[in-house]
């Protein structure tokens, strides 16, 4: 047994924790209250902790001259790796718990039992802080409970602190679907949870030499009408207000409620600097003046940025002589062709913080506007301008849900703007995109649709199930008149990778048919999961 956790073990408890992740990667996924075939929260946390990993092996000994302990070292590299290769919200927290870890253990002489729960607290203080509305039930709720845990512990030493955690993390998963309907009406245990349970379990191996046997919860046998919390913030709100701040934890907390009063989409993310160091400060509100007021109260705000979401006016800003380019994510060949088609800088499918951050830099331009086509990307997207902003490059992403909203957003790009301007067009032209997506039913479920059994095809629109049949085409044309219904004068489709021949065409000539007065595009989109993606303005 290990009486501290020194930089050999860390790097044990790295390569311990993805292995394990590796290994139990399809359960996680499959911790999905959707029943579509993308649920991949145990796929991004695989790959999140393999770019920790590989962040270690890149530096193996070394220290910078002035740096922190051998074990502090190891952690930040590891913290760091793992934010440049998070993705999807779940490997967006999880970086933030390794580098609240990190920050607290990275300077004490030896990481005991003590150090290891004080360590704890800070990675779930870092964890809750990165979230603007927290949501108990998810990973939030097990890492605070493992550090409660942990600062229980009736020993100091390191084994029986780190054994505390593990015991009570599990046991906090197993309480998550009594804390979120969503999860009690799928059955379904918090897969971000389940995978930090994981990494703590990896923890107690490394520390202990024993394998702790802490499975997943069985959940209930039955998936009922399917929820999900929203995660981008609601249109309620005009601007978009981004600055960073110098300023004391404690200044940032009351600037964190402040906020809160104020609008939504609050994002809040430290660099763990000393005297609380840089944030970065993200916010929806309609009070412009009073957010920035909030921030100058907290401390010294600067690199202040305005983005006006509805057409208002805004107070005019110097226009630099800089360029400015456009980073699209695209999972599909004729999508990406599209977007490259539009001068736009094309980024696979499900990237990393880091891959993001390479596309933002290659463009060369000093403002870069970055279209994520995916709620998952959305916080990897935002992660890496966060990043990008440190760099001295003005990134804003403009929330697109799916490739259509973001052709919709292209269309209307115009250099000749000031950019503040031009991505207000693009995030209005965005939103006024409606998307649906229909796909093959992965597992049974109870939508708000019905129930859905393998195999059914399943028509969603904004995310949520609205019908479900057996045949794609009747299912398509159906979904197709219901967004009709609602208005519109142009119809995108784009066809998958696994879209029958004829597909597109049978679609475009129903709505000739049935709908003559609207212009149809229709495109290969080569995208996975998805026969049909449709847009409708």
């Amino acid at each position: 047994m290990l009486d501290t956790l020194d930089a050999a073990a860390v790097r044990r408890w790295c390569a311990g924790g993805l292995a394990a992740l590796r290994q139990h990667q399809g359960e996680i996924d499959d911790l999905n209250v959707y029943p579509v075939p993308d649920g991949d929260t145990g796929t991004n946390l695989v790959l999140t902790l393999t770019s920790a990993q590989q962040a270690l092996a890149m530096d193996l000994d070394t220290l910078p001259d002035a740096g922190p302990t051998p074990h502090g070292h190891a952690l930040r590299l590891m913290a760091r790796g793992a934010l440049l290769g998070a993705r999807g919200n779940s490997g967006v927290i999880l970086s933030q718990i390794l580098r609240g870890f990190a920050d607290a253990a990275a300077t004490v002489p030896a990481v005991g039992g003590r150090e290891l729960s004080v360590a704890l607290r800070q990675a779930a203080s870092a964890a809750y802080a990165a979230v603007a509305r927290p949501v108990e039930g998810t990973v939030l709720s097990v890492v605070a409970a493992a550090a409660g845990a942990a600062e229980r512990a009736a020993g100091d030493g390191l084994p029986a602190v780190a054994r505390a955690a593990a015991t009570e993390a599990a046991a906090a998963l197993a309480r998550t679907p009594g804390q979120l309907p969503a999860l009690a009406r799928a059955g379904v245990v918090d897969a971000g949870g389940r995978g930090l349970c994981v990494l703590l379990d990896a923890l107690v191996e490394v520390v202990t030499g024993e394998s702790p046997a802490h499975p997943a919860p069985a959940g209930v046998p039955v998936r009922p009408p399917v929820t999900a919390v929203r995660e981008t913030g609601s249109e309620e709100y005009a601007y978009e207000v981004q600055f960073l701040l110098d300023a004391e934890p404690g200044s940032v907390a009351r600037l964190r409620t402040r906020l809160a009063e104020l609008g939504d989409s609050l994002v809040v993310v430290g660099d763990g600097g000393a005297g609380g160091g840089t944030w970065n400060v993200h916010v929806h509100v309609n009070d412009v003046g009073a957010a920035i007021e909030a921030g100058v109260e907290a401390g010294r705000p600067h690199r202040i940025s305005v983005t006006r979401f509805a057409d208002q006016a805004t107070p005019a800003a110097p226009v630099l002589p800089d360029g400015r380019a456009a980073v699209v994510v695209a999972a599909g060949a004729g999508i990406a062709e599209l977007f490259a088609g539009e001068g736009a800088t094309v980024v696979p499918g499900n990237p990393s913080t880091g891959e993001l951050l390479d596309a933002i830099r290659a463009t060369g331009a000093a403002r870069v506007v970055v279209l994520p086509n995916d709620p998952n990307t959305s916080a990897v997207a935002s992660s890496a301008a966060r990043e990008a902003h440190r760099l001295g490059v003005k990134v804003s992403v403009v929330p697109t849900r799916s490739p259509v909203q973001a052709l919709a957003a292209l269309a209307v790009r115009d250099p000749a703007r000031r950019f503040e301007d031009d991505v207000i067009a693009m995030a209005e032209a965005a939103g006024a995109c409606r998307y649906a997506e229909v796909c093959h039913a992965s597992r049974e479920a109870l939508t708000v649709a019905g129930p859905c059994r393998p195999g059914d095809v399943l028509a969603l629109v904004e995310g949520e199930v609205h019908l479900i049949g057996a045949s794609l085409l009747d299912t398509c044309t159906a979904v197709v008149d219901r967004m009709l219904g609602g208005g519109g004068e142009l119809v995108t489709l784009l066809s998958g990778a696994d879209a029958p021949d004829g597909l597109t065409d049978a679609v475009r000539d129903h709505v000739r048919s049935a709908w003559p007065f609207v212009e149809v595009h229709a495109f290969p989109g080569g995208q996975p999961h998805y026969p049909l993606l449709i847009g409708v303005e």
